[in-house]
């Protein structure tokens, strides 16, 4: 049996696996290798730090191949540094794709279906029956990822300012000021729009909390986070429907702790899609994008020589 390599970077946290067969030998978790999180520096010591922990626990110096999802897989430069730094680890094949392609091959191992991301940042991926790929949404925490934790953590700030303004009851700003250790609303609006700035994401399980109990400001945001994932899922439908002449429902999976975490998104996620598709498909359990990579990295330990070269 081929030892094998699968590794699924987020943009939170970093989780690694290496098995042998059906055998799990090893597991390990890091910090970001995301470049445009943490820096390069940061990344690379991250990245070192998990294969040595995850080669040690596994007690080998070598593995047959290596997948690799990771946020931002398509800037210039990452697929190089990450397969550099496998390589030196002794992965004989290397392949670096985006981590919602792995997330994908975990829900449907190569066959069609919609896969809706939502963590730290969100996409929309979907598959057709040919393989040819549509997608929606992924456009990073700036100009997009509605519905995801850096949205929420944004979104509801903004949406608590505007209250303030308004004067209207919200527990969102004094929240977020206990959070960041801010004493007036100036400091907290200063922070905020500060560069490289907070990290918004790392709000979202207050605005959950906040939205649980209530808070008119973190409910509306959470609603709305729901309807855009919602909104996400069927424009790729639509597409795979009218692009490819697929007529039949195509499954639904989901991956991301704000539909895993967050009651109040995953019932409105669930209700949307029902309501619009009642014969769709959906997972009621999400995604662990690391299987996908661990799939991928199997099969690539099994292609012939060329056509694995072909693949990197």
């Amino acid at each position: 049996m081929s030892v094998v390599l699968g590794i699924d970077g987020g943009g939170t946290r970093t989780r690694a696996s290496i098995v042998s067969g059906g055998q799990v030998l090893a597991f390990a978790e890091s910090a970001s290798i995301k470049r445009l999180r943490v820096g390069a520096e940061i990344a690379e010591a991250n990245l070192r730090a998990l294969l040595a922990d995850v080669y040690k626990q596994a007690g080998v110096t070598s593995v047959a191949a290596a997948s690799i999802g990771v946020a931002s897989a398509s800037m210039p430069g990452i697929k190089e540094w990450i397969t550099a730094v496998l390589e030196e680890f002794g992965a004989a094949r290397v392949e670096v794709v985006g981590d919602e392609v792995i997330a994908l091959d975990a829900a449907f191992q190569g066959g069609p279906g919609i896969l809706q991301i939502a963590g730290t940042g969100t996409n929309t991926i979907g598959r057709a029956p040919d393989g040819s790929r549509e997608c929606a949404g992924g456009y990073s925490s700036r100009l997009g990822d509605e519905g995801s934790g850096y949205w929420i953590g944004l979104h509801s700030i903004r949406r608590a300012l505007n209250a303030h303004d308004r004067e209207e009851p919200t527990q969102v700003l004094t929240r977020v000021g206990q959070i960041w250790g801010t004493a007036t609303l100036e400091d907290l609006v200063n922070l905020g729009d500060s560069t490289p700035g907070p990290d918004f994401a790392a709000l979202a399980p207050a605005m959950n909390e906040l939205a649980e109990a209530g808070d008119p400001v973190a409910l509306g945001v959470l609603n709305q986070a729901a309807a855009d994932l919602v909104a996400f899922v069927l424009l790729v439908r639509e597409k795979l429907r009218r692009k490819h002449r697929i007529a039949e429902e195509v499954p639904v999976a989901w991956t991301g702790g704000v539909v895993e975490k967050m009651r109040i998104v995953r019932e409105g996620f669930f209700s949307g899609l029902k309501a619009v598709a009642p014969e769709m498909p959906v997972a009621t359990e999400g995604v662990i994008a690391l299987e996908g990579a661990l799939w991928r990295a199997k099969r690539l330990a099994l292609q012939p020589e060329e056509s694995a070269l072909r693949n990197e």
